[in-house]
């Protein structure tokens, strides 16, 4: 759903702090509109933090102390509905921004949906960095803007496509943020299902039942391979991108 302009920007790695070139966000995230010596400064603000699958970063209406950027593996934002139960209403990959700058509550929970590693930054510092720092703060701007389009279209998903449709369109996105080549076929991509089967139902709209079954199906359409009801392959995006409505 929520995907980030993948432009690699070009770098002087002069000067640049040991932890931030081993970054692999770092070229396609927001760190990528600051130079060597705001690396530096910011390298020494900022720290690592790996965070295991199921953790909550963030509850809702938590006061904001900090925020992150996410190096690599997967997040789920939720919301709590007044009769207790939880819906959700995103995902983030590697290399997206966490949080919502400027404001003093955490708008939705977020919970790592993989095994999951962020750089942490204070709220003050951060905020102070994009006050002062316009190609950072445009950086962010230019991401937070490619996460809205992507949640108009997904509302499209959601609201006019079949249970199919969704399922592939699903598929297809996780293939997108942490899909991996296949050693047997790299034209084929592998990756984990991030979510349980039945998150993927609260996130599609549709029942448990329906999401196995389509699974199912598309597995013998020849679309999919799925290995201990986790372990997914897509055999190449052009007969998943058909079955979904041809995004």
């Amino acid at each position: 759903m929520q995907s980030t302009d993948r432009v690699a920007f070009e770098i002087d790695e002069a000067d640049v702090p040991a932890g931030c070139q081993a970054c692999g966000a770092r070229r396609f995230g927001i760190c990528s509109a600051l130079k060597a010596a705001e690396l530096t400064h910011f390298s020494t603000v900022t720290r690592r933090r790996k965070i295991a699958q199921g953790e909550t970063i963030y509850f809702e209406d938590d006061e904001v102390a900090n925020y992150a950027n996410i190096v690599a593996g997967a997040v789920k934002l939720t919301k709590l509905l007044s009769d207790g139960r939880q819906q959700i209403v995103g995902l983030q990959f590697a290399p997206e921004f966490i949080g919502k700058p400027f404001t003093e509550k955490v708008p939705v929970s977020i919970e790592a949906a993989t095994d999951v590693e962020v750089c942490v930054f204070p709220k003050t510092e951060l905020e102070k960095m994009l006050r002062q720092q316009p190609d950072f703060e445009h950086r962010l701007l230019e991401q937070t803007l490619v996460q809205l389009d992507d949640a108009r279209t997904w509302m499209v998903t959601l609201g006019r496509k079949t249970a199919q449709e969704k399922v592939a369109s699903f598929l297809l996105l996780l293939a997108d943020h942490i899909g991996k080549p296949s050693a047997d076929n790299p034209a084929h991509s592998e990756f984990m299902l991030p979510l349980k089967r039945a998150d993927i139902a609260d996130f599609l709209g549709l029942t448990l039942e329906t999401v196995s079954r389509q699974m199912t199906k598309l597995r013998k359409m020849g679309a999919i391979d799925i290995r201990k009801n986790l372990e997914v392959t897509v055999h190449g995006t052009e007969q998943l991108v058909a079955i979904s409505g041809g995004e």
